[in-house]
């Protein structure tokens, strides 16, 4: 009986929906040092969709509805080669492929939440705020805080992205073409892909990918991408479950 009042009178577990102002301001300052490169990356997407012909309209609904560089990034040449529309969903799918990732891990520690604030999640998601929530809280387990950390570093990210972005859509026009903008998009994307490298079946991934979309340049429709891509993909995680295996017989 005594342990029947003993289970009865403990605490609920934490409620990860609850809002904990310093978690918050914690991710606010752990995020804080990411935003101006995200800002700057966001200026380049930005003036390469001018460039690539949308207009401003459909540049502000691209921005505001995908958000996604890489994936815009990507879609853009063929946008602008007008390449069949099925092309472009394909090579933007494959690109944002690694959100499945980051929203199974994402999943366990809110599963509590209701789906919209879920989703909502989802869409604000990026790399590198997902990469500082997991080195945070490694753990599953309910913990209060955990949601307001995670806001702390996803909607200044998501903020800084749209002011730069919408900031390079109005400044596209006045650009010149001679600035090479498209390079400087190519070597945002580096900047952010080289701290993604980690360990061997990423590095191997991002090779074989890089060989494979040189050999297949010649692909109509700019399909070589997307086929670098996926071999990418799978040497990866050919490699990581090969590395595993071993690990496994060998100890």
């Amino acid at each position: 009986m005594t342990h029947m009042t003993e289970l009865s009178s403990a605490p609920p577990p934490p409620y990860v929906g609850e809002h904990h102002e310093p978690s918050w301001r914690e991710g606010l300052k752990t995020g804080t040092p990411t935003l101006f490169g995200i800002g700057a990356w966001g200026l380049v997407v930005g003036i390469a969709m001018v460039k690539s012909g949308l207009t401003v309209p459909q540049a502000l609904g691209m921005t505001l509805l995908v958000f996604a560089g890489s994936a815009q990034l990507a879609a853009l040449p063929l946008i602008a080669s007008h390449s069949p529309i099925w092309v472009i969903f394909a090579t933007a799918f494959v690109v944002n492929l690694r959100f499945v990732i980051f929203s199974a891990l994402l999943a366990p520690h809110f599963a509590q939440l209701p789906w919209r604030k879920r989703f909502m999640l989802g869409y604000v998601a990026g790399d590198m705020t997902v990469a500082m929530f997991l080195q945070k809280y490694p753990s599953e387990a309910p913990q209060v805080g955990k949601l307001s950390y995670l806001k702390g570093l996803l909607y200044p990210n998501w903020g800084a992205w749209q002011v730069g972005s919408i900031a390079g859509i109005f400044l596209g026009s006045t650009v010149p073409t001679e600035w090479g903008l498209g390079f400087a998009g190519t070597l945002a994307i580096i900047c952010v892909m080289i701290p993604l490298v980690a360990g061997r079946p990423a590095l191997c991934g991002v090779l074989v990918a890089g060989a494979v979309s040189v050999l297949a340049a010649g692909l109509p429709y700019k399909l070589g991408l997307l086929l670098a891509v996926l071999v990418g993909m799978l040497t990866s995680m050919a490699i990581e479950e090969g590395i595993d295996k071993w690990r496994k017989n060998h100890g």
